[in-house]
């Protein structure tokens, strides 16, 4: 079916008066009808130049001149569609804001109605309009005078956008729900015009500025909400046009050409979605709609194979895609389904990859890291185009057997029936909308009709709101905004939460996975405002966003997430000194900071690096870890605050000796593992992991060469000058030695003030920590050593520590490094 005639088709069957026009009509009618006054270069402008319906009838050079005649028309034209989204999202927040009043002019619900996906929709209009116009003007030296003719220094070769359109066309999605809630919106207006004098003078006079001149144009609410719907009718011929100015040897040919196919099969959808959308009534009267669509793993079979998901008001459908030939349609068959009622949903992160598949995603990183190098050096010049092209599609190849082997979080799915399947996912928060989307759904009383699976299953292609698996090798022009580099982002702490819980961040990168794109900080203590000061590090390639997400951990429970939010990473705003902010996750608010450090990828390396932390210098370990006390300090001393300052003998009695080995080990290879296991261990052995590392620091906390100047400062009769000197010593101790002497100090005051209960002193805590605290001097090769008595040594050890923990005034430590910013700290709202 013609794809006019299936626009009018749908609009008629929404009561939308359409005036149907001949096929001639339909191909000499412009996208740009409602602009065609303010854009001289219009094909309806009297005097427009009138393009050949092959590229062939006129000369390469001639045709990119009028490709740019014709970019130049589309900007001007999302201009104008972008400032009437404007005025029609413009009294929203008003609407929404008095939706909580005991006199709205609108309920939430309305509200929510009305505006349905237009907010997506502005969104997705202007990343395009941004980056179309962004490249226009890059490729356009200058503007030409008054009476000159434009001279423009640019190839057109080298003017590349099939990415953008291609990435617009991948979104059309959106108007899917759009246009599904179309009908629906429209009648709440029309009832409330009537109904409320407040709405219907908002209704009737929208104010929108367009033009170049700024023209105040009036519109009605209902003349607004129909742009969308005008506007996606037009996309495919949009793309038209733009082919017929594109010589098949142009590097967007290609692209424009695979948009153009999916334009034309989401219109060719959009009556027939509509209709599918009320082919299936529940008896409580609600239809069978489809929420929500993606690609995900399904491991179900033992074996990872991509799939296509789709999400209904009452099952979950699990496709099988098979992509389009040449001339033919997108076909998809049957896996299988799952009703919602009563399903139930868990997830778990895999944490740990055997050796062979660790070496199998190396293998796919190292090959993609290689592919995506090629294409690079190719862009820079518009030679070796067929080559590019071979190469961009093993790109995509690659890409996708990453996508499938990459994912590490688990989604079971279990139905009353007994049936259950097991889906692979690359983003928590990804999983967290799947869950919040299926739990949604699952929570209201759920009525299963039996489906017609294979009427359902072919009405994927028309009904689908996701195109294609999230691959950034689509994209085929490198965005200058995008990063490239190294990404550091700084946890420092979350408040917020409704109770106590043991809470850790996710954080999330996009762009090509050549490392991992996932990190996690260590689980917190039980607190209503946990601490992290945790320093997480990407090497990112093409990333545009950032995403967090909160989860509580609970010992026998699944993790729950508290909230998420994302946030666009811009090259301009991001620099090598910290941006701090606060992000709103819901009902959590998480600070964080961020820094950015530009530089080429090396090829993905064979092995995550380790950083053990036990028998190696605290200036190295406080460095890799971004902090001033060592995680593994803070952990145990926090766990040991938690549950142990109640036992008796606390850091006296000794833990298991192979437990406390096996946490040693676990430190030095996972830190959020070994936090995990932490909370799990008896606290004995908690308490001799913080030992055991201190006992084990190749350089002890006070260094060797202060010995001397601390038995010194004992000698002092007058206390306070006593402390005056000592703390004079302990000032010139290195940073980190410093910060972590004072975090013990404070900690073991802390457990010393419950000795009623554990028995331990301060006297008792210094004797136990001052031989590995403080140490004498190792003689030197060729000298002779001191000939202090072993006894003494030990007496000066546990005399010094003893008078620190006496000091009622302790200097407090600091634990994170300092994260200077350029400006003042920022508050996100998400």
């Amino acid at each position: 079916m013609d794809v006019y005639q299936e626009a009018v088709g749908y609009l008629t069957s929404q009561h939308v008066p359409a005036v149907v026009q001949t096929e001639t009509e339909v191909m000499e009618e412009d996208v740009f009808q409602e602009e065609a006054d303010s854009c001289p270069l219009s094909p309806l402008h009297p005097q427009s130049v009138d393009f050949p319906d092959t590229p062939t009838l006129s000369s390469p050079e001639e045709m990119l001149e009028r490709r740019l005649m014709v970019l130049k028309c589309i900007v001007e034209s999302e201009e104008v569609y972008l400032r009437e989204l404007e005025a029609l999202l413009m009294p929203m927040k008003a609407l929404r804001a008095s939706a909580g009043t005991s006199k709205p002019v609108l309920s939430s619900q309305q509200v929510q109605t009305v505006f349905y996906q237009v907010p997506e929709i502005s969104d997705m209009h202007q990343s395009f309009f941004s980056g179309l116009k962004e490249r226009l003007s890059a490729h356009c030296r200058s503007e030409p005078g008054p009476g000159e003719d434009g001279q423009m220094s640019y190839t057109g070769f080298e003017l590349l956008v099939g990415d953008l359109f291609l990435k617009m066309v991948n979104q059309l999605g959106l108007y899917g729900g759009f246009i599904g809630n179309y009908e629906e919106a429209v009648q709440v207006v029309r009832k409330c015009t009537q109904s409320d004098p407040r709405f219907r003078t908002l209704a009737q006079s929208m104010m929108s500025n367009i033009g170049s001149d700024k023209t105040r144009t009036k519109y009605t609410f209902e003349a607004l909400l129909y742009k969308p719907l005008d506007r996606v009718t037009k996309t495919t011929l949009v793309l038209l046009d733009l082919l017929k100015t594109t010589p098949e040897t142009h590097q967007d040919f290609a692209l424009l050409q695979e948009a153009l196919r999916l334009s034309r099969s989401f219109l060719s959808g959009v009556n027939e979605s509509s209709q599918s959308k009320r082919g299936v009534t529940l008896s409580h009267g609600m239809r069978r709609k489809l929420m929500r669509d993606g690609f995900v793993v399904d491991a179900s079979e033992g074996e990872r194979h991509m799939r296509h998901l789709f999400l209904y008001t009452d099952l979950l459908l699990c496709t099988r895609f098979k992509h389009a030939t040449r001339g033919k349609q997108d076909q998809y068959r049957f896996g299988w389904f799952l009703p919602l009622a009563g399903l139930k949903l868990r997830w778990v992160a895999d944490q740990h990859r055997p050796p062979d598949a660790q070496l199998r995603l190396h293998t796919i990183r190292t090959k993609m890291h290689l592919l995506r190098q090629q294409l690079r050096q190719h862009a820079q010049g518009s030679k070796g185009l067929p080559f590019a092209a071979r190469s961009r599609k093993k790109l995509e190849q690659v890409e996708l057997m990453l996508l499938t082997h990459s994912p590490a979080y688990t989604l079971e799915l279990h139905s009353p029936s007994g049936r259950s399947h097991t889906l692979l996912l690359s983003s928590l928060y990804e999983l967290e909308e799947w869950r919040q989307a299926i739990h949604k759904l699952t929570a209201d009383n759920i009525e299963t009709v039996p489906p017609d699976l294979l009427t359902l299953t072919s009405a994927c292609v028309k009904l689908r709101m996701t195109q294609q698996p999230p691959l950034h090798s689509t994209n085929a022009v490198e965005d200058e905004m995008c990063l490239c580099g190294t990404l550091s982002v700084a946890v420092h702490s979350a408040c917020g939460l409704q109770q106590p819980a043991s809470v850790y961040v996710c954080v999330e990168v996009d762009g090509y996975e050549f490392c991992d794109k996932q990190a996690t900080t260590h689980s917190s203590i039980h607190s209503l405002n946990p601490h992290w000061d945790q320093e997480l590090q990407f090497q990112v390639d093409a990333a545009q966003e950032l995403r967090l997400l909160c989860v509580s951990q609970a010992d026998g429970k699944n993790d729950t997430v508290l909230g998420k939010t994302s946030v666009k990473l811009e090259s301009k705003t991001l620099n090598e000194r910290w941006r701090r902010q606060t992000l709103h996750l819901g009902q959590v608010d998480v600070t964080v900071s961020l820094k950015f450090s530009p530089h080429p990828l090396e090829p993905p390396s064979a092995t995550a690096p380790l950083h053990p932390v036990f028998c190696v210098p605290i200036e190295i370990v406080t460095q890799q870890e971004g902090v001033m006390v060592p995680h593994v300090v803070r952990c145990c001393a926090e766990e040991v605050e938690r549950r142990g300052l109640a036992e008796v003998g606390i850091y006296r009695i000794s833990g298991s000796s192979s437990d406390i080995n096996t946490l040693k080990s676990v430190f030095n290879s996972n830190l959020r593992d070994a936090v995990t296991r932490l909370r799990r261990a008896d606290v004995n052995v908690v308490s001799g992991v913080l030992k055991l590392y201190i006992r084990e620091l190749p350089e002890p906390l006070i260094p060797a060469d202060k010995f001397q100047s601390l038995a010194r400062s004992l000698e002092i009769q007058d206390v306070d000058s006593r402390l005056v000197s000592l703390f004079s010593v302990l000032h010139s101790c290195p940073t980190p030695n410093r910060n972590t002497f004072l975090f013990l100090l404070h900690h073991l005051q802390r457990v010393s003030e419950r000795q009623d209960t554990n028995k331990m002193t301060l006297m008792n805590l210094a004797t136990i920590f001052g031989p590995s605290l403080l140490r004498l001097p190792v003689a030197e090769l060729g000298h002779i050593g001191s000939s202090m008595d072993i006894s003494v040594e030990v007496v000066l050890q546990v005399q010094v520590v003893f008078c620190y923990l006496q000091c009622n005034n302790l200097p407090e430590a600091q634990t994170s490094l300092p994260h200077d910013t350029d400006s003042e700290d920022e508050t996100t709202h998400m």
